[in-house]
Formats: C-alpha cells, structure tokens, sequence
C-alpha cells in the first residue's frame, strides 16, 4: 500500500498532529537559523539568500518525517512548513514515496560523506577511529530529541516491500556494514566481519531500547559493552 493518501498530518496511532504543532516545529526549526537537513541549505538561510523550492522541501520533509514519523505527515503540511505549494512539490516529487526516498537518499550521502574520512591507513589510527566512532553512537542514544536511526524508523514504517525508499534503506545498512568491517581489519582486530555485525547489532537493539525503556545511562552501557567487544577481538590476534 503506497504511502500517498489523505495528505492530513496524523499521528502513528492515527490521530491528527495537530496543524499548529506542525507550525510550531517548523517555527523553532527556521529559528536555528538552518536547517538539519543540509549545510548548505542553513548557509543559504544564514546570508538570506533564497533557499530553491526543492532543497527546502527535502529539509523540511526531513525534519517532520523524523520528528513525527513519515506516515505521521501529510504533503500538505510540507508544503506549507516549507513555504510552497502542493503544486510545486509534486514537481519536484512525483508522489509522497518518491519524496521519502530522496529525503532518505540525501540523508545517506551526508552521513556517508561525514564517513569517508573512516579509512585510515595505519592499525592504531583504524583503532582510535573506530573507538570514537562508537563513542559518536553513544552521545547520538543521549540526545533527548534523537528518535534513532532514520533509516531503521522507514524500514518499520514502509513494509512495503516494494516502496522505492526500502532500496535506499537496505544499501545504506549494508554500504554501513561494509565500512566498519573495514574499519575493524584495518584496526588488525581477529574476526572483522563478527566484530562488526557484534557492534552493529549492538547500536540497532540499543536505539531500540531508547524508544520502548528509555535512554537513562543508555550510552554508557553501549560504551561499556562495546568496548569489550572490541578488546576481546584484540586478544585473539
């Protein structure tokens, strides 16, 4: 079942988020003065050039799908929060599910290339990186507005085999477990491919547990077992 529809905003119980909510965020958004979606979309904002329809799109989409859910926003509410017309976003987006997976495509080019500094060419630079960048996904489990991981919260979402937003989750996760098994021989650690689906199935079940218990002392817990996971790799060399 494809996600364009009623372009009311609903919650993902089905309840309307309300339409002043919607505002509200957006307000708060626009007062940072940028938009998380893209640097370059908060530098235009910052000079107070005019930021092109599209790329205000892609940050607002961004900015409530993560916030509310991506079922939880309609189109029309983008549209407005991004100071444009349903006209003018379909387009630019052929429907809501093109949309979602350009939102999460763009996403993924930002991490990945906030990544590419992760392949480094000695043993002990590969450590520490790799032991800052589980450092990285314990403050990311102690932010109060984080709601975990955008591409894991689509896969739930969208069951839909088929959706085109699921091909862009599923090369991003393996693109992610291909780097830090990289990442992890490079450090010279035993099992490199164990130690990374250890590390990463560790992140996945901890962003979990944020939103069904709670984050309290979550990221120090993933620091700890993390550790120790990558220690006891060491001694097996």
């Amino acid at each position: 079942m494809p996600v364009d529809g009623p372009t009311v905003s609903l919650r993902s119980n089905g309840t309307e988020v309300p339409a002043d909510q919607i505002r509200s965020s957006i307000g708060d958004t626009r007062a940072e003065g940028s938009y998380r979606m893209s640097v370059e979309v908060g530098l235009n904002r910052n000079r107070g050039e005019k930021v092109p329809a599209r790329a205000r799109i892609l940050a607002v989409a961004g900015e409530l799908f993560h916030r509310y859910g991506i079922r939880a926003v309609g189109v029309e509410a983008i549209a407005e929060a991004a100071d444009t017309s349903k006209m003018t976003l379909y387009r630019h987006f052929a429907s809501k599910d093109e949309l979602i997976a350009e939102y999460l495509r763009h996403f993924a080019e930002l991490a990945d290339a906030s990544c590419e500094r992760l392949e480094p060419a000695e043993p002990a630079q590969a450590l520490v990186q790799l032991r800052a960048w589980l450092a990285a996904m314990a403050d990311h489990l102690n932010d109060p507005d984080g709601r975990g991981c955008r591409f894991a919260n689509a896969a739930v979402e969208l069951p839909e085999k088929s959706h085109p937003a699921r091909r862009v989750v599923k090369e991003y996760k393996t693109a992610q477990r291909r780097r830090l098994i990289r990442l992890c021989r490079a450090a010279g650690l035993s099992k490199p491919a164990m130690l990374a689906d250890a590390l990463s199935l560790l992140l996945e079940g901890a962003r979990v547990t944020v939103q069904s218990v709670g984050r309290a002392g979550l990221g120090a817990r993933l620091l700890r077992l993390g550790e120790a996971m990558i220690a006891a790799h060491m001694s097996k060399q």
